[in-house]
């Protein structure tokens, strides 16, 4: 994992243009560019959510996860949007990115289970990180999904 990233969370409200620009943008060219996924990136929710973003020290934006909280789509507090660009994988930075996910979640809602809608592949990856699979495989936006849980007790 690299060392020298800036890690900051953000309201909706502290969210400056050149910043989210920055997210939008690294959201659109892993989801809906380098997935081939067309569907509307911008859904409405983000005003209601914190936003983590991890940047070089020049200010390049790296990873970056969304956390919703409970009420907003569905009882649990939810980790999504969770992206790290091409050139940054291989690192660690998409653990590193999920474990500030979670801690930043666990502060903010205590005692919650987290919920994240992860696509098949990764299922191993979050179950390394203490999430369990709460549903059979759906498809979303042409790509296979699986509801999973990480209970607050572990």
């Amino acid at each position: 994992m690299r060392l020298d990233l800036e890690w900051r969370w953000y309201a909706w409200a502290e969210l400056d243009a050149d910043t989210l620009y920055a997210l939008l943008r690294l959201r659109v060219d892993v989801f809906v560019v380098e997935q081939k996924c067309a569907y509307p990136e911008l859904d409405g929710l983000d005003a209601a959510c914190d936003h983590l973003l991890a940047r070089e020290p020049g200010g390049k934006t790296l990873a970056y996860l969304r956390l919703l909280p409970p009420g907003l789509k569905g009882a649990r507090p939810a980790l999504g949007r969770l992206a790290v660009v091409a050139e940054a994988r291989g690192q660690g930075l998409a653990r590193a990115l999920a474990q500030e996910g979670i801690r930043g979640a666990q502060l903010r809602h205590p005692e919650q289970d987290i919920y994240i809608s992860a696509q098949q592949y990764l299922e191993p990856f979050y179950q390394s990180l203490g999430f369990v699979v709460d549903s059979t495989p759906y498809l979303e936006d042409g790509i296979w999904h699986v509801d999973m849980i990480k209970p607050w007790r572990r």
